[in-house]
Order: structure tokens, then C-alpha cells, then sequence
């Protein structure tokens, strides 16, 4: 047996209900290990003193109040169970738990930050407004704004206008390589000068 089941065990073992073979392992560790003797006797020593405090006595009101506060059965309960909750059929007792609230608190904030930063204007709702044409009219015109926008941040980027003036330095060095070589008379990858003999 080893210290922590020495720690485990010393409980049972003050208590006298340890059976007998591992009550007999443990009092041969603790006749080996002294500092689980000591703490066994510190457990014995608080034992001992908890012994000797009185019973207290629990109020008299104590036993009115359990009674009073503890639930009354299922017919009872059913009926003080609140009319709403009767109604909607408790989803709304869960709905209103404050994990639920708050997740819908936070929902409803990064909504708005996102329409805010989208540019889209609170109004009220008309009833032309939930005409089906003019709903994918909108989101259509939505759409093309913001591929518009999206497409003019990217053409004013600066990586991507020196990427553009590279390619386009390329190509006109590529252009003037091929009408040298047409001028000379070679077609590309013949060298200058040299004849090209087909028979």
C-alpha cells in the first residue's frame, strides 16, 4: 500500500469500517511511513474533537418553512403554474434563460454594426416594399453596387497597380522582341542571320 491509498482509506479506517485485510495493509504502512502515521493522527485528533462538540438543536420554524417552501405534488404544481406558460408551453421559459439572451442581444448588436457599416438605412416597412419584383430588383441593384465598390478598391490597390504596369512592361518587351525578330527576316527561337533552308 502506498501513500495515497493511505489517504483514501484512513477515513474508513478511523471509522472501523475498512475491511479487514486492507485495514491490515494500511496499519503496516503506517507503521513504516511516518508522515502518514502523523496524519492519521491529526485525522483521529479532529475526529475526536468534533466528538465532543453538543448537538444543536434546529429551530423551531425550520421544519415550517421546509414544508412550506417544498413542492406540493403534481395537481398543485400544475395548478399555480402561470397562464403564459400554459399558453406557449414552456419555450418561452427557455428562450428567456440569460445564455439564450444574451445570444440574441449579441446577434441583434452585430446586425445593426453590420448595417451600419453597409450603408443600409432603417425605414419603415410599406406594403410595396414585400412586392416579390421589387424585392430582386433591390437585392439585384445591392448586388452590382457592391461588386462595383469591391471591384474599384481592388483596381486602386497598389500591389495590384504595380503588378498591372509589370505585366504590361513584359508584354511590350515580349511585343518588340517579336516584331525585331519578324523584321529580320527569323521566325522566334531562330537566331538572327541564320537561313532557313526548306527543301
Amino acid at each position: 500500500m502506498n501513500c495515497p491509498d493511505v489517504e483514501i482509506l484512513l477515513c474508513d479506517y478511523l471509522d472501523g469500517t475498512l475491511p479487514h485485510p486492507q485495514g491490515i495493509a494500511l496499519e503496516e504502512h503506517l507503521a513504516e511511513c511516518g508522515a502518514c502515521a502523523e496524519l492519521a493522527r491529526d485525522v483521529e485528533a479532529a475526529t475526536e474533537f468534533l466528538e465532543t462538540i453538543p448537538a444543536t438543536e434546529p429551530p423551531a420554524e425550520l421544519l415550517t418553512r421546509i414544508v412550506h417552501h417544498a413542492p406540493r405534488g403534481a395537481q398543485k404544481s400544475e395548478e399555480r403554474k402561470a397562464w403564459w406558460r400554459t399558453f406557449f408551453g414552456g419555450w418561452v421559459e427557455n428562450v428567456l434563460q440569460p445564455r439564450y439572451a444574451m445570444g440574441m442581444a449579441m446577434t441583434v448588436l452585430s446586425l445593426a454594426m453590420l448595417a451600419r457599416f453597409a450603408h443600409i438605412e432603417p425605414r419603415p416597412l410599406h406594403a410595396s416594399d414585400l412586392d416579390p419584383a421589387r424585392v430582386w430588383q433591390s437585392i439585384d441593384d445591392h448586388s452590382h453596387r457592391v461588386w462595383d465598390r469591391a471591384m474599384k478598391y481592388y483596381d486602386n490597390l497598389r500591389l495590384v497597380i504595380e503588378v498591372q504596369s509589370r505585366l504590361k512592361e513584359w508584354s511590350d518587351q515580349d511585343q518588340t522582341a517579336q516584331d525585331a525578330n519578324t523584321r529580320s527576316g527569323s521566325t522566334p527561337g531562330q537566331k538572327p542571320g541564320a537561313v532557313n533552308d526548306k527543301r
